[in-house]
């Protein structure tokens, strides 16, 4: 799903995962001289922030077309291709490791956290964001869509030992891999977008939605587009931005041992 797509991405969704990142620094601590890994750093939002307050950044993704456009973005960090569980980094490297919407898309979750802690110094911190579910009003338009335009989506594959995607759930899934100063929450906002910038994701193959209309024939793509511009546009603020309210989980932790 992912493949080839770092423009089509930064060119849609890349506005709405950007929009915890400060939280996610300041919560982790992030200031001048820290040694910051961004884990799953796209095309590079996070990475630009960390170095924007002092930090000395590494970045990893798992997709070429990231590595290269955060590499573009980000010539300080130290940017490398990488597949969490399995993180090209030696022990107790960084002071601060952070993914933003990076657990909740990868297998064994719990394995990857027990990595991102491997990789983080004792008295490091460990900070992760994800969204809920079920989904907020931003991401339920595309059920929406689907579901008024009678497609059916294809299958996808589940995730082995999933967790709740809630915020006791990410608070859990931290303390089980031993760390503590657990905390936990839910951060709101309206997020408020051009409408055509945000159906060129998924027109352009990002994420689920993304791989659901590519599966589709023309036919069934002009159907889903045209649901999309009457469930859309219902909810145009006065400068004809799609606005809903959506929000997303931010936990952060602390290695102490």
């Amino acid at each position: 799903m992912w493949h080839d797509k770092a423009a089509a991405y930064h060119g849609s969704f890349a506005g709405l995962c950007a929009y915890p990142m400060p939280f996610l620094l300041d919560q982790a601590d992030v200031g001048e001289g820290s040694r910051v890994l961004d884990v799953g750093c796209g095309t590079g939002s996070l990475s630009v922030l960390a170095v924007e307050r002092g930090a000395i950044v590494s970045a990893v993704d798992a997709e070429p077309s990231m590595v290269a456009a955060t590499q573009a973005r980000v010539p300080e960090a130290d940017v490398r291709a990488g597949t969490l569980p399995t993180l090209p980094y030696p022990d107790a490297w960084f002071d601060v490791v952070l993914g933003n919407f990076v657990i909740n898309h990868v297998d064994h979750p719990a394995i990857s956290v027990a990595e991102l802690r491997r990789v983080t110094r004792p008295g490091g911190r460990i900070g992760i964001s994800l969204w809920p579910r079920p989904a907020p009003p931003m991401q339920q338009l595309w059920d929406e869509v689907i579901q008024a335009a009678a497609v059916i989506a294809p299958d996808f594959p589940a995730v082995a030992g999933n967790f709740p995607q809630t915020v006791a759930g990410a608070a859990e899934l931290l303390t089980a891999a031993g760390l503590v100063d657990v905390r936990s929450g839910l951060l709101e906002w309206q997020h408020r977008v051009d409408p055509e910038q945000w159906w060129s994701g998924a027109i352009n193959g990002v994420a689920g939605i993304g791989f659901t209309v590519s599966q589709q024939d023309p036919p069934t793509v002009a159907r889903m587009k045209a649901e999309y511009d009457r469930i859309a546009g219902q909810d145009l603020d006065g400068e004809g931005r799609l606005s809903r309210p959506t929000a997303a989980i931010v936990a952060t932790a602390t290695r102490r041992t």
